[in-house]
Order: C-alpha cells, then sequence, then structure tokens
C-alpha cells in the first residue's frame, strides 16, 4: 500500500489516493484521502474499504511514510494480527508491485483531472474498475479473472458434484417453480421452499432424474432438472414412506 498526494483538490476535499495492491492477484483499491487525515480516520477507512471486503490481511509492505511508522497504526495491525513490512531504497524488497500501480493510477489521473477536474475523485471507481479488468502480464489475465474466476469455476465444479445422484437416492423438490401444485400448511412466505423427501427411481440423461412421487402429486410429469433437487442426508429417526 502507499499514497499518492499533492494531487488538484477536489469539491469534496480530496487531494491524494491511497493505493492498496493485493500481491497474489494484483487486484488494487484506490481510496480518495486528505492529507490531513487522522490516523483514527485512515484506520476507519481501511476497515470500511478493505477488511470489511476482504478480510483481515496477512501481512502488509508500504513505504515508511509516517501514518504506516506510528505507534498507532502498529498497535492497530498487532490487534489485527498483520505483519508489518516497510520497503526502503536500500532493501531488495521494495514494494514494486504498489509502485507500478501507482504509476499507472497517476497516468490515469492525469487524463481524468483534465477532463473532470474537481470531482476526479468522483471517477476514481471507475477507474479502479479499468484497472482491475486489464489484462495482467505477471499473472495472464486481469486482476478481477484472478480474484473471482476461479474461485467461480472451483464453486461451480464443487456444486457440479454436490447435484449429481445415484438411484437409490433420496431427494427432497424444490417447490417454488412448480406450477399447480397443492402448497402444504402455511402459505406465502412462510410456506416450505422444499417438499419430500422421495426415491430417484432412474437417471434420465445427464441432468434430470425420475421420482417415485406420492399419489398426490400423480399429475405433475415425474422427472426433473436437477437445479430443481436437493440431496436428502438420512436420519435414523425419520421414517420415510
Amino acid at each position: 500500500m502507499n499514497f499518492v498526494f499533492k494531487l488538484p483538490r477536489t469539491r469534496n476535499k480530496h487531494d491524494g489516493v491511497w493505493v492498496i495492491v493485493d500481491r497474489l492477484t494484483k487486484s488494487a483499491h484506490f481510496l480518495p484521502v486528505r492529507a490531513n487525515y487522522t490516523l483514527n480516520k485512515l484506520a476507519q477507512l481501511f476497515i470500511d474499504e478493505i477488511v470489511r471486503l476482504h478480510g483481515v490481511p496477512v501481512s502488509i509492505t508500504s513505504d515508511r511514510d509516517p501514518r504506516f511508522t506510528s505507534r498507532f497504526w502498529t498497535k492497530l495491525h498487532e490487534a489485527f494480527g498483520t505483519q508489518l513490512q516497510f520497503s526502503t531504497a536500500f532493501h531488495p524488497q521494495t514494494d514494486g508491485q504498489s509502485e507500478r500501480t501507482i504509476q499507472t493510477l497517476e497516468d490515469m489521473l492525469r487524463a481524468c483531472a483534465l477532463q473532470f477536474r474537481e470531482d476526479w475523485d468522483e471517477k476514481l471507481p471507475l477507474m479502479e474498475f479499468a484497472y482491475n479488468n486489464s489484462y495482467q502480464a505477471s499473472i495472464k489475465m486481469s486482476p478481477f479473472d484472478a480474484l473471482y474466476g476461479k474461485q467461480q469455476k472451483s464453486y461451480a465444479d464443487n456444486r457440479r458434484k454436490d447435484l449429481q445422484f445415484e438411484v437409490g437416492d433420496w431427494v427432497f423438490l424444490k417447490l417454488s417453480p412448480l406450477k399447480g401444485v397443492v402448497r402444504f400448511g402455511r402459505r406465502g412466505k412462510l410456506s416450505p421452499r422444499y417438499i419430500g423427501p422421495y426415491e430417484v427411481v432412474e437417471r434420465v440423461g445427464p441432468v434430470a432424474y425420475r421420482l417415485a412421487l406420492p399419489p398426490d402429486l400423480s399429475r405433475l410429469h415425474d422427472v426433473f432438472h436437477v437445479s430443481m433437487l436437493r440431496k436428502y442426508i438420512s436420519d435414523p429417526s425419520h421414517v420415510l414412506e
């Protein structure tokens, strides 16, 4: 993380940007700040915009700005359990990643300031989006893809595994999409979302299953898409008919 100051003062009195970059995904946050912000204000901003979205970081690398080297900031991160690392001009671990991001941001700000002048801070969310959506050679993808793409693929793969059943399994049937089904018990928002469980008697293609439905649901077609089913976890106290 690092600060960029001495920018044109906006109508909201912002004259700087706090740049915070994730080392792994290269994703960045650009937070508008003022040079006279107190440490308490910066700490609250860090919690609201970073910890709230991503949790407490394991370690942070920054320059030796007095804000970061202050006793208050050090104690704050001790309470979080975060390790603070400071880069120097004489140390090989200088935070080059933030420096490159800051250079990119400064180039974007110059173009933005020429057009928007006193409200460049209001354009920071778009600039942040543009940066995070751009291809990064070091990770061979955009920060957004690195941050969300793999997670979504992993979730989809796991979800696909969860939505596979065998003949003889018992499943719940999602009620809300079914038209003409008599609602049991309570009505409206308190009515059950799933009914059953019912036994899987046949797999019909890769994503559909035939269920053994009771007589009161005989007017329904007995083949359902996998998205309408939820696996029943057996319990010895339950009696299945």
